[in-house]
């Protein structure tokens, strides 16, 4: 444990960043996992929606600095390619 003022307050800080990026990384996880159940019941419409979602998002924690720039943007494409190879059909 920190003796230190700075320290403490650091850890804190830490603590409470760990949990927001918990929180948006959980999300991000639910929404990939909505899409490809919306894939799978063929219901592309809803599918479409939650694309657009999940891009939104997806681009809203690498702007926040929750993930990568580029993790984001492979999310994104793996999204997009899943669903348009389920829109071909």
């Amino acid at each position: 444990m920190a003796n230190i003022k700075s320290a403490k307050k650091r850890i804190s800080i830490i603590e409470k960043k760990t949990a927001r990026n918990k929180r948006v990384k959980s999300h991000l996880k639910n929404l990939a996992k909505s899409l490809d159940a919306s894939i799978a019941e063929s219901d592309l419409d809803t599918a479409k929606e939650k694309l657009v979602l999940a891009e939104k998002r997806l681009n809203q924690a690498a702007a926040k600095g929750v993930i990568h720039k580029n993790a984001a943007s492979r999310k994104v494409s793996r999204l997009t390619k899943r669903f348009n190879k389920a829109n071909a059909k």
